[in-house]
């Protein structure tokens, strides 16, 4: 178990190193656990969080995949609210496919440049 923890936090650095976001281009930062995802929108310069989403608050019964893409909707308003066009992803520790993808396919054709 110890050895998983560490693969992941290593994971989570060497993604974490090359990424960071700014006020014009914050931080599209997912958690996503067994059973919820939740997304925060992160300006690093300031240490500030703009805005944050998670299903929830979300209180329709759906897949879990399209739970995520609802979540980018409430983030997409989020972020149209402070005129945010281009953000940085960043996937933590989890592996691009599943809701991760759904999430980030779901951004792209709301019209978020990555």
């Amino acid at each position: 178990m110890l050895q998983k923890q560490l693969n992941r936090l290593r994971r989570k650095a060497r993604v974490r190193s090359q990424i960071s976001g700014t006020a014009a281009r914050p931080r599209l930062s997912i958690f996503k656990s067994n059973l919820h995802i939740s997304a925060q929108l992160i300006d690093d310069a300031t240490g500030k969080t703009l805005g944050s989403a998670s299903d929830l608050k979300i209180a329709k019964k759906a897949t879990k995949t399209e739970l995520a893409t609802q979540v980018w909707t409430e983030i997409a308003k989020i972020g149209k609210t402070l005129k945010i066009e281009e953000i940085v992803f960043d996937r933590g520790w989890f592996a691009y496919h599943g809701r991760v993808k759904a999430l980030a396919d779901a951004a792209r054709e709301g019209g978020l440049k990555f």
